[in-house]
C-alpha cells in the first residue's frame, strides 16, 4: 500500500506535497553538497596526516548515505522503485556459497515484497541517527586537528594571519546556505520532478520490466562502474571498490610532497580531466546498455582508477622534477639571459 500511501500524503494531507518534494530534492541537493565537498578534499589534499581520520569517518559518512538513500528510493514503490530494488539487492548473490542467503535475509522471503518493504522502511529512519554520530565525529576530529591550509603552507607558519571561524566563516556559510534554500526552493516549488523518473509514478509491477532501468542521478556514476563489466562479481567488486579506494589514498599514496602538487599546472589538467571523466560516466550510466555506452563507460572506468593508481603514485617524480626544472631555469637565465643583458 505503499504507493497509494505516498499518492495519499500528496493529494490530500495539507502541504502533503510540500514536505515529500522537500524531502525528495533535498537529497539531491545533499548529495550534491557532498560531492563538492569530496572533490574540495582530493583538490587541497585534505586526507593529509594528520586530519586521515577525519577523511576516513567522512568516506564513511558517503558510503552509509548512498545506503539510505537507496533505501529511501526503494519505498514510493513505483516501477523504478521496484526494480531498483531487484537488481540492488540482487548483487548480493554474486558472493559464493552464502550470497543467495542474503538475499532472502534482504528480502525477508523470496522476492521483493512486504517484508522487504518494512525493513527498509525500518532501516530508512535508523540509519540517519548513526549517521548523526559519524557526522559528530567528523567534526570532532576536525576541531582536534584543524582545518589544512589550501596553499600548502603548516598553519604554525600562520599562527598570527590565521582566520577565525567567527565571524569569517559564519557568515560565509550563511550565505551558502541561503543561496542553497532557495536554489532548493525553486526546484520544489517550479520543477518538483526535474531530478526524478516518470516510471516511478507507475505503482509497482512485478510482470512488467521497465525497457530502462535508471537509478536517481547521484547513483549514475557508481551504476555505470557496475554495469561496465559483464561478471556480476567483478562488478560488485569494482563498485565497492570505486568508493573504497578513497578510504586508502591517505595510507598507501605519497603525502608528503601532496600538499604542492597542485601547484603544478599537470597535476591541474589530470584533476579536472579526472572530474569531466566522472561526469561522462555518470551520463553514461543513464543511458541504455548498449553500444556505444557500455564500451564508453569501459574507458571512463579505465581512467577512474588509473587516476589513482596510476597518476598519484608518481606525482612526487613530477614534483622533484618540476622542482630542478625550475633551477636549472634560473641558472640559465642568471648565466645567459642576464649576462648578455
Amino acid at each position: 500500500m505503499l504507493f497509494l500511501s505516498v499518492e495519499h500524503i500528496m493529494r490530500d494531507v495539507n502541504n502533503g506535497w510540500l514536505i515529500r518534494y522537500v524531502h525528495a530534492n533535498g537529497a539531491s541537493m545533499f548529495f550534491l553538497v557532498v560531492y563538492i565537498h569530496i572533490l574540495r578534499g582530493l583538490f587541497y589534499g585534505s586526507f593529509i596526516f594528520p586530519r586521515h581520520l577525519v577523511w576516513v569517518i567522512g568516506v564513511i559518512i558517503f558510503f552509509l548515505m548512498v545506503g539510505i538513500a537507496f533505501l529511501g528510493y526503494v519505498l514510493p514503490w513505483g516501477q523504478m522503485s521496484f526494480w531498483a530494488a531487484t537488481v540492488i539487492t540482487n548483487l548480493a548473490s554474486a558472493l559464493p556459497l552464502v550470497g543467495k542467503f542474503i538475499v532472502y535475509w534482504l528480502w525477508g522471503g523470496y522476492s521483493v515484497d512486504n517484508a522487504t518493504l518494512t525493513r527498509f522502511y525500518s532501516l530508512h529512519y535508523l540509519l540517519p541517527f548513526v549517521l548523526l554520530a559519524l557526522i559528530f565525529i567528523h567534526i570532532l576530529l576536525l576541531h582536534d586537528h584543524k582545518s589544512s591550509v589550501p596553499i600548502g603552507l603548516s598553519p604554525s607558519a600562520l599562527y598570527f594571519d590565521k582566520i577565525f571561524l567567527h565571524p569569517y566563516f559564519t557568515i560565509k556559510d550563511f550565505f551558502g546556505f541561503c543561496v542553497y534554500g532557495v536554489i532548493l526552493m525553486f526546484i520544489v516549488c517550479f520543477m518538483p520532478n526535474v531530478l526524478g523518473h516518470p516510471d516511478n509514478y507507475i505503482p509497482a509491477n512485478p510482470l512488467v520490466t521497465p525497457p530502462h532501468i535508471v537509478p536517481e542521478w547521484y547513483f549514475l556514476l557508481f551504476y555505470a562502474i557496475l554495469r561496465s563489466v559483464p561478471s556480476k562479481l567483478g562488478g560488485v567488486i569494482l563498485l565497492l571498490l570505486a568508493i573504497s579506494i578513497l578510504v586508502f589514498i591517505p595510507f598507501v599514496f605519497n603525502t608528503i610532497g601532496y600538499k604542492w602538487f597542485k601547484h603544478l599546472q599537470l597535476y591541474l589538467i589530470f584533476f579536472w580531466i579526472w572530474v569531466a571523466n566522472c561526469i561522462l560516466l555518470a551520463w553514461t550510466g543513464g543511458n541504455p546498455a548498449a553500444y556505444p555506452f557500455v564500451e564508453l563507460a569501459s574507458i571512463c572506468v579505465l581512467f577512474y582508477f588509473g587516476f589513482f593508481f596510476c597518476v598519484y603514485p608518481f606525482f612526487p617524480l613530477l614534483f622533484f622534477f618540476n622542482f630542478y626544472y625550475q633551477k636549472i631555469e634560473s641558472l640559465y637565465f642568471f648565466v645567459f639571459v642576464k649576462k648578455n643583458a
